[in-house]
């Protein structure tokens, strides 16, 4: 059994690193699983990259700003939904790439930013191959957002998009839900697996969706990369006081709207109030940051930037006391995900598939959506927490019960065999 895994890159997001992730996991297995990106930033063996010489790349920078400027000066209501957004009006064809075309199975991922566009989507469902698709956000069944926040617009028709200045029923994600129908039109051989059983559930109202079987399996994670690892050591590594209470926050771009920077900063902001020795607590934050000042905290502050390597993450999980997510959208954070491995307990918003992994008071703490001052109740409840051994161990439990590799894979696997009977 060939399978041909499809994403836009194999490093630089939630999205390609889970998908790496699950490749990794599928080696394990009787099967012969490749991916197949745009671009290939690893040197991870199985993935091969189409974009290799420099006409590729400017082809591929073309079709990126040929889908995104036209949305910038147009149709974006502000520079905070610019990337919230993706057209698919522009991308390459793929149907004879060698690995589309020995596959016996297509395995779609994220596929935006100028890789396929919609187009390109439709070659390959009319090759008549068994697709999975697993869904990373929103965008598959909408017509055109990634996260609908508070539209449900998608459960019908797209159209009057919050997202756009020149909203109204025919505008783009309207255009965009109708060549997504056409596609989809009269074909059965796409099975979509939603990485949480929210975004299974919200993918199932939709009408792109309503009529095609949905499953839900989680990202995995290598749990022998992410593990705990000794506390005062990994500070004294990374020069963090060993005695400070740490928090740590941390994104792929701390500044997407999506992360929810701003509650935390309310959040810290209450907790200051209520700390008993707030001159010891600290906080570390890694991720890309173009604009967010960090003196806006109320607590000392480490920023580590952007950390690619997985040794060095799983070091940084591993001295805090708790990790904190402030996402007001999400579907399976991978920083969660690793939090927990490293057995560091989670204080995050009852929102998305979060509470698929964030067992509440047992392995971290689930605060009221949007509730600066339950998330600062929730950092307290850590941080000062007397049973601080058992929420590690459970954390770490969640992850190796539910999310390790074996586990997925053999769920994929049989995804698989049962699409080829």
């Amino acid at each position: 059994m060939k399978v041909t895994l499809i994403n836009t890159a194999d490093s630089g997001g939630g999205a390609p690193a889970a998908c790496l992730r699950l490749l990794k996991a599928l080696q394990g297995q009787p099967i012969d699983a490749q991916l197949l990106v745009q671009y290939k930033k690893t040197s991870e063996p199985g993935v091969t990259g189409i974009t290799t010489n420099a006409w590729q790349k400017f082809k591929a920078k073309l079709n990126f700003f040929y889908e995104r400027l036209p949305f910038m000066f147009f149709h974006e209501r502000d520079k905070s939904v610019r990337f919230a957004f993706s057209t698919a009006n522009a991308g390459v064809s793929i149907k004879d790439e060698p690995l589309i075309r020995d596959a016996d199975i297509l395995h779609l991922h994220w596929i935006n930013s100028g890789f396929l566009s919609i187009n390109d989507l439709k070659e390959l469902v009319d090759l008549g191959k068994p697709i999975v698709w697993t869904m990373h956000d929103m965008w598959a069944f909408t017509g055109g957002c990634h996260y609908s926040g508070a539209c449900n617009h998608f459960i019908n028709k797209c159209g009057d998009c919050y997202f756009l200045k020149d909203e109204n029923p025919d505008d783009i994600s309207y255009e965009g839900w109708l060549r997504k129908a056409d596609m989809f039109a009269g074909n059965k051989n796409i099975t979509f697996v939603a990485c949480s059983s929210w975004l299974a559930g919200v993918a199932k109202k939709s009408s792109l969706l309503e009529n095609f079987n949905i499953k839900s399996i989680p990202n995995p994670i290598d749990t022998k990369v992410y593990l705990p690892k000794g506390k005062l050591e990994m500070r004294q590594n990374w020069g963090i006081n060993p005695f400070a209470k740490v928090i740590l926050f941390g994104a792929a771009n701390i500044n997407d709207r999506r992360k929810g920077i701003s509650f935390l900063v309310e959040a810290l902001n209450h907790l200051v109030v209520s700390c008993p020795d707030k001159g010891l607590v600290e906080v570390v934050i890694f991720g890309k940051n173009n604009h967010f000042d960090i003196h806006t905290l109320p607590f000392k502050v480490v920023q580590l930037n952007l950390i690619k390597s997985q040794t060095e993450l799983a070091e940084v999980y591993s001295l805090a006391d708790v990790f904190v997510t402030p996402s007001i959208e999400d579907n399976l954070p991978n920083t969660v995900m690793e939090a927990l491995s490293c057995g560091t307990p989670v204080v995050a918003f009852n929102v998305g598939g979060i509470p698929e992994m964030v067992d509440h008071l047992q392995n971290g703490y689930l605060a009221e959506f949007e509730s600066s001052d339950d998330m600062a109740k929730g950092i307290f409840t850590m941080l000062y927490a007397d049973n601080k051994v058992e929420l590690s161990a459970n954390a770490r439990a969640k992850v190796l019960a539910t999310f390790n590799n074996e586990k997925v894979s053999a769920q994929y696997l049989e995804i698989y065999q049962s699409i080829l009977k």
